[in-house]
């Protein structure tokens, strides 16, 4: 994070951001930047012991931060609703910025706990729900972005409306 766009962000100070998956990758460096910027940082990760690293990477880097860990298994809708709560508490009531980052690709045909295609339903379903209970904090004390991060698969993958949980097949 030496250039570029990651030093022009503005002062976050006040402002509270969530972003998902931010134990490594893009997660990670966004979450990072964002706490530099001075905004009250949540990491929502669903491996607890690569969150606590992944907090204690920002901690050294940003000391001066205010960043906190949430548990979120994007692939169980009883963790979205535990991490979603847990978030309304660790922001006080507001959320300004929530980041949709963490997913999974190309995986042989698995189920959430919840009985989804477990592509669909925690790259698409478990943000979804996450957004959806966290409404109520999101933008009240001013304009809030919801930014959803994809890929490039975008360009060769093709949606089967009538078949989104892979009864009949999965490539």
């Amino acid at each position: 994070m030496s250039s570029g766009y990651l030093h022009d962000m503005p002062d976050l100070s006040g402002r509270t951001a969530v972003v998902t998956g931010a134990n490594s990758g893009i997660g990670a460096v966004t979450a990072l930047a964002l706490a530099r910027s001075g905004a009250r940082t949540v990491l929502a990760c669903r491996d607890p012991e690569r969150g606590r690293r992944a907090l204690e990477a920002v901690r050294r880097a940003a000391p001066r931060s205010d960043t906190r860990l949430v548990r979120l298994d994007l692939a169980d809708l009883a963790s979205v609703a535990e991490a979603a709560d847990a978030v309304a508490k660790e922001a006080d009531g507001r959320l300004d910025i929530l980041g949709h980052n963490a997913g999974v690709m190309a995986l042989p045909p698995l189920r959430t706990a919840d009985g989804f295609e477990m592509q669909f339903g925690t790259n698409h379903l478990g943000h979804f729900a996450l957004t959806l209970r966290l409404l109520p904090v999101l933008g009240v004390t001013g304009p809030a972005r919801v930014v959803t991060l994809s890929s490039l698969g975008h360009r060769i993958g093709r949606i089967d409306l009538g078949n989104l949980n892979a009864e009949r097949g999965y490539s």
